[in-house]
């Protein structure tokens, strides 16, 4: 089995995944709605995961938090320009600041099969060298007008084979896409 780099995010229903500020609370209102016990496939999908690969954003999101999320799963943060990671962290998290191509090369000296790329830009990098291989994108019933987009600019289209789509009765639409690869 090669190894699988997928998305799984939200996004507003005209395709923002924050604020331009960086805030998502839209979402967490739009989450006070889900039934009591629903986690939209998240458990399934986060077991399925070997280690999440988060950009630098997101992360700084995520140290909001009033707990850190991810238990004991491996969480490699991607950046550029932090140079450490607070001590109070679990040690599991890493601090990277290699390209895509690089993480996937780790990944696998590593013997891990699925990443989780979590993060606007960092998806969009992804997307760029062709190493996303799915996308699970749950759109919220919100218009934002204005935010960071979950798509970038990128230099050749992108073709996705729908998977499995779902409604939620709160109104939440999830969509599953395979990415198509490229001819040789």
């Amino acid at each position: 089995m090669s190894l699988r780099c997928s998305v799984f995010i939200a996004t507003s229903l005209d395709g923002y995944i924050a604020r331009s500020d960086g805030s998502i609370d839209w979402l967490e209102a739009a989450n006070a709605t889900v039934t009591q016990g629903e986690d939209c496939g998240y458990g399934a999908f986060m077991s399925s995961v070997d280690v999440l690969v988060m950009g630098r954003g997101t992360f700084e999101t995520v140290l909001s938090f009033p707990a850190w999320p991810y238990g004991d799963k491996p969480v490699w943060v991607v950046s550029r320009t932090l140079k450490s990671l607070p001590a109070t962290l679990p040690p599991q998290v890493r601090l990277m600041n290699d390209s895509p191509r690089e993480i996937v090369a780790i990944a696998g000296q590593c013997g891990h099969q699925r990443l989780y790329v979590d993060g606007g830009q960092l998806i969009q990098a992804f997307l760029r060298d062709g190493l996303i291989t799915d996308l699970t994108i749950t759109t919220i019933p919100v218009l934002l007008g204005a935010g960071r987009t979950l798509f970038g600019t990128l230099s050749r289209d992108v073709t996705l084979k729908l998977a499995s789509s779902k409604s939620y009765p709160f109104g939440f639409v999830q969509s599953t896409y395979q990415v198509e690869k490229e001819p040789a």
